[in-house]
């Protein structure tokens, strides 16, 4: 793995990190998730296997160490592998509009569905869900506002970030070229 890369990756958990420690849990500590934002920023700067991999287990634990959902840190390291995964294949499947705004956000949304769906699922089969809410509560009160503010994170985050790579000549995907020659 390249150094500049693993930075480039370790400055995204870290941000997404202070984001998810920062926002308050609602719907029984059930929080909108923003380190999924930097989690699917680094898969579409740095789209290779390995970093998918690193990226799903970081987050994870960091979600899992910062979560305020009753029993929630198993479910966060499952719901974070599997969606780095899902999200990973889509953004291979959909190449050609992934780098494009609308692309970009159309994946945020669906990753956060996903996610959502994930964490929510084997939170109920592994601990049961809190007091009396139920999976459809839960996934209208947190899972749709999260896609929302998910999405309209990325159509901010998403340009910026391309604007610094494009000023500064670091070519995420040409480092990864480099180190496997």
């Amino acid at each position: 793995m390249n150094t500049k890369n693993l930075v480039a990756l370790s400055l995204l958990m870290g941000i997404g990190a202070v984001l998810h420690a920062v926002i308050p849990g609602i719907g029984n500590g059930m929080k909108p998730d923003m380190m999924l934002t930097m989690m699917f920023l680094g898969i579409m700067l740095f789209p290779d296997k390995k970093n998918v991999l690193l990226v799903g287990i970081v987050t994870g634990l960091l979600s899992a160490l910062t979560t305020s959902f009753p029993a929630g840190q198993l479910p966060n390291i499952i719901d974070k592998l599997v969606t780095a995964f899902v999200f990973y294949l889509l953004f291979l499947a959909f190449k050609k509009f992934s780098h494009t705004l609308v692309g970009a956000g159309a994946l945020t949304a669906v990753g956060t569905i996903v996610s959502g769906s994930v964490f929510l699922g084997s939170a109920q089969f592994i601990a049961g869900l809190p007091g009396s809410m139920t999976f459809g509560a839960l996934f209208v009160g947190v899972v749709l506002p999260a896609v929302a503010l998910n999405t309209i994170t990325i159509s901010v985050v998403y340009p910026v970030v391309r604007s610094v790579i494009k000023r500064t000549g670091f070519s995420p995907v040409q480092a990864a070229v480099q180190e496997q020659k």
